[in-house]
């Protein structure tokens, strides 16, 4: 039921979902008499706003300049004509009614670098990076000054390439880092690391693989230029001191740098990024984004990328944090950043013009690259205001555009998503199927229950996690991204091998391929997990090598990591083999990879296991085993019989409706093609599961 709460002459209204209720604030301008002097200066703050296009741009024979900052008081641009001038040509300019600081120089200047010039009342003058920068030099060391690279845009040859435009109900997500799957070197690539070697035709690694496994989506980790390093191991840099990080990197992406830019580091062929070089200078990663893009199309493969909006990058000097931290940032009353993140800048997304570079980005990496969509990183940082104008306006563009999000940070509200039409990854089927934690939260697959889950819970889980049920999370089927393993955490394969013992947390690893290469009982919660998954309604995600179990063992190079040797269940700072896919382990562990293939087959073929209604579900029931499930679909012209026993020492008998079955999955095989016909009585064995369609 909605409730509308209306009060006073509304001046400004805003649309925020506490549950199932709709409630409408006003924000009028009586209401800030009782403000601090603090809040009265952000009140100031928000008043600007502009529609100027910002960043750089050639229009007419003249090459624009433009930077927002409210609070500075000089900006100049200086340009550079070699990208490692420590000095340029510098160009005062002028502040408009709406702090936007423009200037405009005669020709067109690509290939220029350049950056802007920012003094702020009793500070020093900082080089800043455009925050519009669509192509970007960085210097790397611990502080990676940055330059922009003015560039031409939308003369890309893309043929007819376009968006895939697909029902959200049929898509299968590999989560992916663009440098892991190829900079192994069982890959066979040539380009190793890089955009352009995921996509080398006829390699072990990359885009193959990806072809061959049958996903038909990729989710790209950060791609967007980000800081590469931290600051030094157990040393002091800026106030901060690192005693987490003795790799002094940071290899996932998680740390922003330039929102309309692609990361350069994934178009160098090199095995580790060379401290005190310029990269990107070349601007080679623009092209060869949209290449990977292109070619994934080409393979009806649609691109995701993973979005960072809710900080900026750390340790890095010259960026949104010396514009206008005021502006951009969140901030306590002391003038500190906000760290809700974790991460200890937070951005202000409700400013007006914070508002506009993010969905602006979005847009152009919409039109310019041709992605498909978008994952958040802690989505619930982001104001809703910002969050319902990112869909609003990307749907203009594509109908289908895909958007889906982390539903924490700073508060947890998949509904408040699924309500604006946003997808959210369901923590509660990957907590309920597999375990919160290997140690002591262990899940149904393993014949435990974690927290309040229940057989009625795991019911939920097929259906949707719907808001109809008990604890339910979603309004639509499709705004439940379903997984069991993402890049944080356990892999889904480690996960098994500590839950049943079989390794400890803390244990030193000699032998990799051994650990690697699974044991029966392995396997078969393994098939198990993602037997479920793959038949439950919603978006499915599998990491890359959830497939073939792949595990994170830390190599014991690192003299400075205690936990060297062990497996790893934070891989975000190593350029090394712990994140690099092995695809001599996938040929090992072959049995669970065909298996994986053969549920993506199954999943695809057939609409039932994405398309049907919630009633045409229709439960079986099992007798005397709380973690044996089994139900009916009915969708269409289909008829389907999905059978589980999650318990670990019974097996379970099972009285079929009546007509013959084909068996399409048991506890060996996955796929299509029927294995054989059975009717009557079915036993389920212990850790398995069954799907059978009606002949």
């Amino acid at each position: 039921m909605k409730k509308f709460l209306i009060k006073s002459i509304i001046i400004v209204i805003t649309i925020t979902f506490t549950g199932s209720a709709l409630y409408i604030s006003d924000k009028s301008n009586s209401q800030i008499k009782n403000k601090t002097e603090f809040q009265l200066k952000q009140d100031e703050l928000d008043k600007y706003h502009s529609d100027k296009k910002l960043g750089s741009f050639v229009e007419n024979g003249k090459t624009f300049f433009r930077l927002f900052t409210p609070n500075a008081e000089k900006v100049t641009l200086v340009i550079f004509n070699k990208v490692d001038d420590k000095s340029g040509k510098e160009y005062e300019l002028v502040r408009d009614e709406n702090a936007v600081w423009e200037t405009a120089l005669d020709g067109e200047l690509y290939g220029k670098f350049y950056g802007f010039n920012v003094k702020h009342k009793g500070k020093e003058t900082v080089l800043c990076l455009d925050p519009y920068a669509k192509a970007v030099a960085s210097y790397n060391t611990y502080f990676t000054p940055r330059k922009g690279i003015v560039i031409k845009e939308g003369d890309y040859n893309w043929d007819s390439d376009n968006w895939i435009q697909r029902d959200w109900r049929d898509i299968i997500v590999y989560e992916m880092h663009v440098r892991d799957m190829t900079e192994h070197q069982s890959s066979g690539v040539k380009e190793k690391g890089t955009y352009q070697g995921l996509i080398e035709n006829g390699k072990t690694g990359g885009i193959n693989y990806i072809k061959n496994l049958g996903v038909n989506t990729i989710e790209l980790l950060p791609a967007q230029e980000f800081a590469n390093i931290e600051i030094p191991f157990k040393d002091s840099l800026r106030g901060k001191f690192n005693t987490w990080n003795p790799y002094e990197r940071n290899h996932w992406g998680y740390m922003t740098a330039a929102f309309f830019a692609p990361e350069s580091y994934f178009s160098e062929n090199v095995r580790e990024i060379e401290f005190n070089k310029w990269s990107g200078a070349d601007t080679k990663a623009v092209t060869d984004f949209k290449d990977m893009v292109k070619a994934f199309h080409k393979e009806n493969i649609a691109v995701i990328m993973d979005v960072v909006y809710n900080h900026l990058s750390e340790y890095e000097f010259g960026n949104l944090k010396e514009i206008d931290h005021e502006y951009y940032f969140r901030t306590n009353p002391d003038g500190s950043y906000c760290e809700v993140s974790g991460c200890g800048n937070d951005l202000k997304t409700e400013r007006p013009m914070m508002r506009r570079l993010i969905v602006e980005s979005i847009l152009y990496w919409m039109k310019e690259y041709h992605v498909d969509g978008f994952r958040f990183d802690l989505g619930k940082l982001l104001d809703w205001e910002t969050i319902e104008t990112i869909i609003y306006e990307a749907k203009k563009i594509n109908p289908d555009v895909v958007f889906v999000c982390e539903p924490w940070g700073g508060g947890y509200d998949p509904q408040g998503f699924s309500l604006r039409g946003w997808g959210a990854w369901n923590d509660q089927i990957r907590n309920g199927i597999k375990g919160e934690n290997p140690n002591n939260g262990l899940g149904w697959i393993f014949g435990s229950w974690y927290g309040n889950n229940s057989p009625q819970r795991i019911k939920s889980y097929v259906t949707g996690t719907l808001t109809k049920d008990s604890l339910g999370l979603f309004q639509k089927p499709e705004h439940a991204v379903n997984y069991l393993e993402s890049h944080d955490g356990y892999t889904f394969g480690d996960f098994v091998r500590i839950g049943l013992g079989d390794v400890k947390p803390d244990e030193v690893i000699i032998d990799i391929d051994k650990n690697a290469k699974l044991t029966l009982t392995q396997l078969r919660l393994n098939k198990l997990g993602a037997l479920f998954l793959f038949t439950s309604r919603g978006i499915t995600m599998i990491h890359s090598g959830q497939e073939f179990a792949r595990s994170k063992v830390l190599p014991l190079t690192n003299q400075n990591d205690p936990h060297r040797g062990m497996i790893d269940h934070n891989t975000y700072d190593k350029d090394n083999e712990v994140n690099y896919i092995n695809y001599n382990h996938a040929k090992m562990n072959q049995d669970l990879w065909d298996y994986y293939k053969g549920l993506i087959e199954l999943r695809k073929e057939f609409k039932s296991f994405r398309r049907a209604e919630y009633d045409e579900v229709k439960f079986i029931s099992v007798h005397d085993n709380d973690f044996a499930l089994g139900y009916e679909v009915n969708h269409e012209d289909e008829d389907f019989v999905v059978l589980f026993n999650a318990h670990p020492l019974k097996e379970v008998v099972c009285e079929l409706p009546k007509g013959k079955w084909e068996v399409l999955v048991n506890s060996d095989k996955a796929g299509i093609k029927a294995i054989e016909t059975v009717s009557g009585i079915i036993t389920i064995p212990t850790s398995s599961g069954f799907v059978l369609k009606k002949k």
